[in-house]
Formats: C-alpha cells, structure tokens, sequence
C-alpha cells in the first residue's frame, strides 16, 4: 500500500475484502477525497467540510436527511453500507448529537476509512462489520428515524438486500415516523427499478423516487433513489430541493409514480435479483 507523503495529496492504495480501494486526492478541496474499488468511484469526503456532497445522488441522499425531521433535531440512523462514511458525516454535522450505526461488510475498507479519513471523536458514529441483513435481523424494534440503503457488491445491489422479506425486516426497526431512503442504479427497461417500487409500495404505506430525468426515461444508466415511510413523505420541499440541484431531478410519486411502476409485481426472495450490473465505464473516474 501506498500511504500518504509529503503534503498528503499521494494516492493511498489497499487491497480490501471488495477489490483494490483507493482514495484519491481532489484536486480542488485541499482535504477532499475520493474512494474508489476497482476504479469506481465510491464516496467523496472533504474533511474539512463534511457537509459538502460532491456526488448527485448524494446530495439528494442529503435532502431526504434535511427534510427527516426538524432542522439541527438529532437522528437515530442506520446507514447499511459504509463506504468513506459521508452520509454518516453529513448527518453528524448538520444535526449534532445523532446517534448513528453504519454497516459495512467490508472490514479492509472500515480499517482503511478509520485510518486515512478519520472521523470526529465527539460524534456519535459506531461502525460495526457484517452484513447488512443478518445485521438488522439483530437489531432493536423501532431503534431508529432513519435508514438508508447503499450497499453494492462489485457495483450492483445484492438480490438479498432487494426483496419485500428484507424491507419488511428493516421496517421492524424503525420507529413509527422513520424514514427509509435506498440508493439504486438501474437503466434502459428499469425492470430492477420497478420491482423495487412495487417492492417499496407492498411495505410502505408511502413511498416516491428521485432521479435524473434521462435515468427515469431508461436512457442513461444511473441512480434512483427510493424513499419509503409509514406516514406521509415530504414530497413537495423534496421536488424542489431535487428540481434546484446543479444537476436538476425529479421526483414521482402518486399517479406518476404508480406509472413509473408500469405493473411490477412486488419482489420476494424467491425472486430477488441483484441489480443489473452497469455499462462498461459508466461510473468510471
């Protein structure tokens, strides 16, 4: 492995359980890195300021965060998936004294993110290693407000981790107000993307998605993300914050959304598949 040198702009470079990460230096934030596995970039973080999200669908993860409860109102979270802990790190700065856990399979990327893009001491941030659905199956009835899905093995989501028994799994949980927000990549007919709406519907008495209109249309291969609650979602502040982004989104739900669906069944886990793996260079750096 290479460590860091000099200034610290060097690559650092492990071998870790999901393939070769690297953390890259941004060339424009004199803290700002990049991880990526197997030359796809993961997360950005900028440690000196955590509250900046590089990526699209980050920053879209961040709005369902801002719109959870009230502002600076400390939040139970669950994140599954770990990755450089930027969603973890937003959350802790935006709303002091949360109380968060972060799941990550990964063990070799938990030690490389402790050592190289160390976290605050005085958040309230537990990392633990495991799989995220043998994980929540030990878990707390109703521990927590939020719960965001990002877990990808070798770029595509585990068909374990994208069926009705696992969501209803997470839905035992979270609190009565909580809210569930998954990221998903899917393209062209979008079948993964809507089995997982109709999945999201089946469990949730609310649910919406955000994405890039081009994803929405199945003309470019990209991010959604789908957010789900027992109560009502904040749908209209979510549709302009997404509508206002560098890169405008949209967001459907109701009729559109029950479109988008176009008669996917709800997905079990007799069925369950991962997520179609993406075009050749398609999240390249």
């Amino acid at each position: 492995m290479a460590g860091r040198r000099g200034n610290g702009r060097e690559p650092v470079r492990a071998q870790v359980g999901t393939g070769d990460a690297e953390l890259r230096a941004d060339p424009d934030r004199r803290r700002g890195w990049t991880l990526l596995v197997d030359g796809t970039p993961q997360s950005h973080v900028d440690l000196d300021d955590p509250t900046h999200l590089e990526f699209d669908y980050v920053r879209r993860l961040g709005h369902v965060v801002d719109l959870a409860a009230p502002p600076r109102r400390p939040l139970r979270a669950l994140h599954l998936g770990g990755g450089a802990l930027t969603l973890p790190r937003y959350v802790a700065t935006t709303r002091p004294r949360s109380v968060q856990q972060v799941v990550e399979v990964d063990a070799g990327l938990v030690e490389l993110v402790r050592r190289e893009l160390p976290t605050e001491r005085a958040w309230r941030l537990r990392v633990r290693t495991g799989d995220a659905r043998e994980v929540v199956a030990r878990l707390p009835d109703g521990a927590f407000d939020l719960v965001v899905m990002d877990v990808f093995a070798a770029a595509r989501t585990p068909s374990h981790l994208a069926s009705a028994e696992f969501l209803r799994a997470v839905t035992r949980v979270m609190a009565p107000a909580a809210t569930y927000v998954a990221n998903l990549t899917d393209g062209g007919a979008l079948a993964f993307a809507r089995g997982q709406v109709a999945t999201a519907q089946e469990v949730f008495a609310h649910a919406c998605v955000a994405a890039d209109p081009a994803v929405l249309r199945g003309r470019r291969f990209g991010n959604l993300l789908l957010a789900g609650a027992p109560g009502p979602l904040p749908v209209d502040d979510l549709t302009a914050r997404v509508a206002g982004d560098r890169f405008p989104g949209r967001v459907l739900h109701g009729r559109e959304l029950e479109r988008f669906r176009a008669g996917a069944r709800p997905v079990t886990d007799d069925v369950a598949v991962a997520s179609p793996p993406p075009p050749r260079g398609t999240f390249r750096a």
